[in-house]
């Protein structure tokens, strides 16, 4: 007995997290390949998705996993990254640390702890807006990227919740509307990294919900553009042709659908044609 208490006694410390800054490698996730990248300017709307079950101890950039933290995983963007995420359905608004891979789910772009989620006022397919905020992330990868540094976790504090004015062109709007006005604010001047757990406010917007569509692709020729479109006959396909200065390019893209199980059969029928980084997003 008296051994086995020493050798209890002598037992290695658990490892202290050390969060360090991720790009990564191509992976496999849910039998879809993602590529992983710094996009400093990642502006998208799509689908959410909110994590249940078990998660492994820490996240893929090396925090303690903590479901109560205003965090959130993502597929492909660099780790950690702050970033505002909106549910364009009722316009409730927050900041969170994307920290950690995921979702598995198909046509889902951000996987929420259940806290975020719950400030959001979202569920499993809840319509979001993401923003990586440029000048918060970067100076995050700054620090990270030479070496490792501790996120100090804070006391949690009570909900805060302010109110914006619409944003400029918000009436009338079926779309997304660009981000403006205090929105913008996070662009201007140095800022200081957010290191700490992420505060609990709320901001209330303008709901902008949009409407759901596939994009099933982007090519430099129309040929290749028809031929997808053809692959695809018996959904509401189309091709747009994009122009940008010098260049252009042509989308596929299927919808508008109704509601979220429409988009979900609709991607999976493109998937199953051989496009399988094919995604749900909100216009």
């Amino acid at each position: 007995m008296l051994l086995l208490a020493g050798l209890a006694g002598c037992e290695e410390p658990a490892p202290v997290p050390q969060p360090h800054y991720v790009v990564g490698e191509g992976y496999q996730m849910g039998g879809v390949w993602y590529y992983p990248r710094e996009d400093f300017a990642y502006d998208h709307a799509g689908l959410a998705a909110v994590q249940h079950g078990d998660h492994a101890p820490l996240t893929a950039d090396g925090e303690a996993f903590d479901p109560t933290a205003l965090a959130a995983g993502h597929q492909t963007v660099q780790l950690p990254a702050i970033a505002r995420v909106t549910n364009i359905e009722n316009g409730r608004q927050i900041l969170l640390r994307i920290n950690d891979r995921g979702p598995a789910a198909l046509g889902r772009i951000l996987e929420l702890t259940p806290r975020a989620a719950e400030l959001l006022q979202a569920t499993d397919g809840t319509r979001i807006r993401v923003q990586v905020l440029t000048v918060e992330s970067r100076s995050l990868a700054e620090q990270l990227g030479g070496g490792q540094i501790a996120i100090v976790a804070a006391p949690r504090e009570d909900v805060q919740a302010e109110s914006l004015a619409p944003p400029s062109g918000a009436a009338g709007s079926g779309g997304i509307a660009p981000a403006t006005g205090a929105q913008a604010a996070q662009a201007e001047g140095p800022v200081t990294p957010l290191l700490q757990r992420m505060p609990e406010e709320v901001t209330q917007t303008f709901a902008l919900p949009g409407a759901l569509y596939v994009d099933a692709g982007h090519f430099g020729r129309a040929e290749y553009a028809n031929r997808l479109s053809a692959q695809l006959a018996g959904l509401p396909v189309t091709v747009q042709r994009q122009i940008n200065g010098r260049t252009q390019n042509y989308r596929v893209v299927v919808g508008p659908f109704a509601d979220v199980p429409a988009a979900d059969a609709a991607l999976d029928q493109v998937v199953r044609a051989g496009v399988t980084d094919a995604r749900i997003v909100v216009e």
